[in-house]
C-alpha cells in the first residue's frame, strides 16, 4: 500500500531534502546536494521564485517508510506569458517500485487538471538555472553539483508510465592540453578591432557586481529562443547574486564589453567541487565550507557553466575572445580537464563553438513528457 503525503512542516521538508542521501548512500558517483541550500530553494520566504511560481512537495510511504518523493511546480511566468500549459515536475526520486513511482507521478497530474494544465514534463526545476533531466548514459561518471545523479531503472519507470522523450541533452569533457590557441588567438584580436570589443580583468567579487545585472539580462536575451526558457526577472537576480557569486572565482568570470560598456558576451566556469560535496556528505558546518573553499582554490577540474552571446553578436566569433581569455586562466592555474554541463543536442551552435576542442561525451539525459487527460 504506497499512501503519499504534501510536505507541510520543516520536519517534512528535511525528510524530503534527505531522501537521496538513503537512496544513494553506496553510490561512489552520487554527489550530496548542500541541505542547507536545498532547503532554502523550497524555503517561500526566501526564494523569490515564488512570486511567479508555485510548488506542492510530495512523499511517498510504503509500510510507513519513505521510499520516494516529487516536487511538482507551476512556473506561471510560463503559462501565463508564453502559454504553455505546463505542469513541471522535478526532485523526482524513487526505489524500484512502479507501484511508487505511478503514485506520485498521479498526485502530479491531479495538480495539474485542478489547474488545466495539458501536459507535464521532468525532470525539470522552477527556471533554466535550475537541474535538468533523467540520466540515461553515464552511470559510471561522478556528478556535479548543478545535474541530477539518478539510478539506471529511472528510465524504465518512465517507459512504463507512458512517457515520451522531450528533450535530450548531452554532458562532454575534453583536456585542456586539447586546447589549441591557434585557432582563437588571431581572431580574436581581428574580432575586438572589428566590433570595439574589450575583455574585462575580473580579479575580485566586487570587480564582478557591477556588471552581474547585465549579465543576467543579457542571459534572458542569449536563451531566450531556447525551448522551455523561462526570464530572470529582477527579483531573482538579486538572490541569484546572492547565491552563487560568491562560489565562483572572479577569474571563472568573463565578461566582453563593447565602446559603451555594453556586454556583448559573458561566460562563468566554476571549480569541479565533486569530490568536496562528497567528503561534506551535505554539511556545511564544521567542516564542509572549508572544503568548498579549498577545492575553489585548488581544484584542477572546472566546469563550464554558462556562455552567453548578445544575439547581434551571434555568428560573429566574439566566443573566440572568452576562449582566449580563458585559456590564459587556466595556463596560469594548471586546469587539467574541463566538464560542460547539459547542453540540448539539438542546439547546434553552441556544439559549433566546442568542436575545436574535441569533447567527448560522458552523460547523456532527457526530459520525459505526457499528456494530462
Amino acid at each position: 500500500m504506497i499512501t503519499t503525503k504534501i510536505v507541510k512542516t520543516k520536519k517534512d521538508l528535511k525528510s524530503f531534502v534527505k531522501f537521496p542521501f538513503s537512496l544513494y548512500k553506496d553510490s561512489k558517483y552520487w554527489v550530496p546536494p548542500i541541505i542547507s541550500q536545498e532547503m532554502e530553494t523550497f524555503n517561500t520566504d526566501k526564494n523569490p521564485i515564488f512570486n511567479d511560481a508555485e510548488a506542492t512537495l510530495i512523499l511517498a510511504y510504503k509500510n510507513e517508510k519513505l521510499v520516494g518523493r516529487v516536487a511538482a511546480i507551476i512556473n506561471w511566468l510560463e503559462v501565463k506569458n508564453q502559454n504553455q500549459l505546463k505542469m513541471r515536475f522535478g526532485w523526482f526520486d524513487f526505489i524500484d517500485d512502479l507501484e511508487v513511482s505511478k503514485k506520485l507521478i498521479e498526485e502530479v497530474i491531479k495538480i495539474g487538471k485542478q489547474h488545466n494544465l495539458k501536459f507535464t514534463e521532468g525532470p525539470v526545476g522552477f527556471s533554466n538555472l535550475d537541474k535538468v533531466g533523467v540520466m540515461t548514459e553515464g552511470f559510471n561518471q561522478i556528478s556535479n553539483m548543478i545535474t541530477w545523479y539518478n539510478h539506471e531503472y529511472y528510465v524504465k519507470h518512465y517507459e512504463a508510465l507512458g512517457f515520451k522523450i522531450e528533450k535530450s541533452y548531452s554532458e562532454s569533457k575534453f583536456p585542456f592540453e586539447n586546447v589549441k590557441p591557434d585557432f582563437f588567438k588571431k581572431a580574436q584580436e581581428l574580432i575586438k578591432r572589428r566590433y570595439k570589443l574589450k575583455a574585462l580583468q575580473l580579479t575580485k567579487t566586487s570587480d564582478v557586481m557591477p556588471y552581474a545585472d547585465k549579465m543576467f539580462d543579457l542571459f534572458n536575451a542569449s536563451y531566450g529562443k531556447l525551448s522551455s526558457f523561462v526570464e530572470i526577472t529582477d527579483i531573482q537576480k538579486e538572490y541569484f547574486k546572492k547565491k552563487f557569486i560568491s562560489f565562483v572565482n572572479p577569474e571563472y568570470i568573463k565578461f566582453v564589453v563593447d565602446e559603451n560598456d555594453n556586454m556583448v558576451a559573458f561566460a562563468i566556469v566554476m571549480p569541479r567541487f565533486a569530490y568536496a560535496l562528497q567528503e561534506m556528505n551535505g554539511k556545511l558546518f564544521p567542516f564542509g565550507f572549508a572544503k568548498l573553499l579549498k577545492a575553489k582554490k585548488s581544484s584542477k577540474d572546472v566546469v563550464f557553466y554558462l556562455i552567453g552571446v548578445h544575439p547581434d553578436y551571434q555568428n560573429k566569433g566574439v566566443h573566440a575572445v572568452i576562449f582566449n581569455e580563458y585559456y590564459e586562466t587556466f595556463k596560469t592555474k594548471g586546469i587539467v580537464d574541463c566538464y560542460r554541463t547539459p547542453e540540448l543536442e539539438d542546439n547546434e551552435a553552441i556544439h559549433k563553438i566546442w568542436k575545436h576542442f574535441n569533447p567527448k561525451v560522458i552523460k547523456r539525459r532527457k526530459t520525459y513528457r505526457k499528456n494530462i487527460e
